[in-house]
């Protein structure tokens, strides 16, 4: 078993699976992605470790959220094989491959085009066909492809997403973490009769995405 495979064991069995993610289909997920492909080579030493991963190589930061919270957030979506997903916020595509392994199709939106542009070479290096990776604001999510059994957020908000619930499907579910109040949250939001159900999950933390921060306050 080569470094890399080991250290996705590793991660799979101390990181994800003791934090409650008895998925056997995402735990195959994360055990045959090889995160490393979706990491600058000058940091993929760091690419199994319980972080936050910056993955930009220029301009504002973008990260790879942690491995336990990627898994818990893809078990509480519970993404079905005929599942049409938005997985907002992309960076480099890390969870968007994740997710194509569960769904039927899947949009990755990703404001920094540079970053759209590694999305999109290392899903097709995957062979995964099933996935189309955008440039598109994280606040806008992407309209053509709606509406959507599940939007996923790769990474935190500071504001109520509005636009992005108007493209659930009825009965669609968007997971994420919520940092509107502290402590922030793991939080679902599911779409029933044109309303809105908003359930917590667990308290979790995660770099907020571009777009979607909490308007600055004026101060005298």
């Amino acid at each position: 078993m080569s470094g890399f495979s080991t250290a996705r064991q590793k991660m799979v069995d101390g990181q994800v699976r003791t934090n409650d993610v008895t998925d056997r289909r995402i735990l195959d997920a994360m055990l045959t992605v090889p995160r490393e492909l979706f990491v600058p080579a000058s940091r993929q030493a760091l690419a199994y470790l319980d972080l936050d991963l910056d993955v930009s190589e220029s301009g504002a930061k973008r990260f790879l959220i942690k491995p336990q919270l990627t898994g818990k957030l893809l078990q509480a979506a519970e993404i079905g094989e005929d599942d049409n997903v938005l997985v907002v916020g992309c960076a480099t595509g890390y969870l968007a491959a994740l997710t194509a392994k569960l769904a039927r199709q899947v949009t990755a939106t990703e404001s920094d085009s540079a970053l759209v542009a590694k999305a999109r070479e290392a899903v097709a290096n995957l062979g995964l066909t099933n996935v189309t990776c955008k440039a598109a604001a994280c606040v806008d999510g992407e309209a053509s492809a709606a509406p959507y059994d599940v939007i996923v957020l790769n990474g935190a908000t500071e504001v109520t997403p509005d636009g992005l619930f108007g493209q659930l499907r009825e009965g669609g579910r968007l997971v994420g973490v919520s940092a509107e109040s502290r402590p922030s949250r793991a939080m679902i939001v599911t779409r029933s009769h044109r309303e809105f159900g908003y359930r917590p999950l667990f308290d979790a933390a995660a770099p907020v995405l571009p777009g979607l921060e909490r308007a600055a306050a004026f101060v005298f």
